[in-house]
């Protein structure tokens, strides 16, 4: 359990929870869910510029980094296909992988395919089922996809104001506002009662926010003395109680919610917002093809890690097609803006490309 680890550890419950933060995010879990210890520690493995555990912004956005390896990738040959949605996964006569084919008809050849997609993208949109072992597609049909997280990007013509660090008098951004602020976690027993809410089908009353002002340190994202806001917030249900779904109503009444608990810690927060992007679970599925919403393509939980990510069997990037890889957030060792899953999967596919 979380809880123990930081017991052990800590005595302060605001330092503890402010950590708990990092163990239940994009998890539908409680701090005082079993196996929620282990992603704290993931959240703070590796390193950035030689500092261990750190976290780090990406100058441009984070639309930057992709852009960055199109262009690494580019510089040695390769072509891309922007806005071109794979149909499927084109195979040969004993079931290997040939390439892939779009949805306008064109066919992509290849002697190997590589997926960042999820898993049940990959093997149960993209493959035709009879081609793949039974157990297998039930395994990736069970892979717990639950999350509780609704995004929302806000545009503010200020910075907010905090009461606790009021802001200087030139409006320059101040220390806190280059970091990540957690607010409504002054105790870990607050994100408990959140995510009970949400296991009952009700979005937090008083909801795990993560503040991120990203224009703090890279000021080319918005225009002078304005600023963009990244709230991560949980606990939402995927489907609210009742069966009801996202409408519009919902999901204004919910970043009402976000935004009402904003303006406690800085008063004027609401006063300064010129525009929204309020990105539920749905959303977060049908925009960006995430299953169930989940960031990491699957929860984080111990039963689907390691070995088992995303089947028994199947964690060395290899699938049961031959010449087809996974190489995203649900493949080992999971989510996280990391790389090592593709830097894993390149591996795998590089010593096979060269016995082919």
């Amino acid at each position: 359990l979380l809880g123990q680890i930081l017991d052990h550890w800590f005595e302060s419950e605001p330092l503890k929870a402010t950590l708990a933060t990092d163990a239940v995010i994009g998890a539908m879990a409680s701090p005082h869910t079993p196996g929620s210890g282990y992603v704290l520690l993931h959240h703070v493995m590796g390193e950035l510029e030689g500092r261990r555990g750190a976290w780090g912004y990406v100058a441009g956005g984070m639309g930057a980094l992709s852009q960055a390896i199109a262009q690494a990738a580019a510089a040695r040959g390769t072509h891309i296909f922007a806005e071109k949605a794979v149909c499927h996964v084109l195979l040969g006569r004993d079931g290997e992988a040939q390439g892939v084919v779009l949805q306008d008809g064109t066919e992509v050849r290849s002697k190997l395919v590589l997926s960042n997609a999820s898993p049940q993208i990959t093997f149960l949109e993209l493959i035709p089922q009879e081609q793949l072992p039974k157990d297998f597609v039930q395994r990736i049909r069970q892979i717990d996809t639950c999350s509780p997280v609704t995004k929302i990007n806000v545009a503010v013509d200020r910075l907010p104001s905090f009461l606790a660090a009021p802001n200087a008098r030139d409006g320059q951004p101040l220390p806190h506002h280059q970091c990540s602020i957690h607010l409504n976690c002054e105790g870990t027993q607050l994100l408990h009662q959140a995510y009970t809410e949400a296991a009952h089908g009700h979005p937090s009353s008083r909801p795990m926010i993560e503040l991120c002002i990203p224009s703090a340190l890279d000021p080319g994202l918005a225009p002078p003395g304005c600023h963009v806001v990244s709230l991560f917030t949980q606990y939402t249900p995927s489907m609210l109680a009742g069966g009801r779904s996202w409408d519009e109503q919902a999901r204004n009444a919910y970043a009402d919610t976000v935004f009402d608990c904003i303006e406690n810690y800085a008063p004027g927060f609401k006063a300064s917002v010129i525009g929204r992007d309020i990105l539920t679970p749905p959303d977060l599925e049908r925009i960006f093809g995430l299953p169930g919403g989940n960031i990491f393509h699957g929860g984080m939980s111990l039963d689907q890690l390691y070995f088992a990510r995303p089947a028994p069997s199947y964690s060395g990037y290899r699938s049961p097609i031959p010449g087809l890889y996974l190489c995203g957030s649900g493949a080992h060792p999971g989510g996280g803006v990391m790389g090592a899953a593709g830097r894993n999967a390149a591996q795998v596919a590089i010593k096979d490309f060269r016995h082919l």
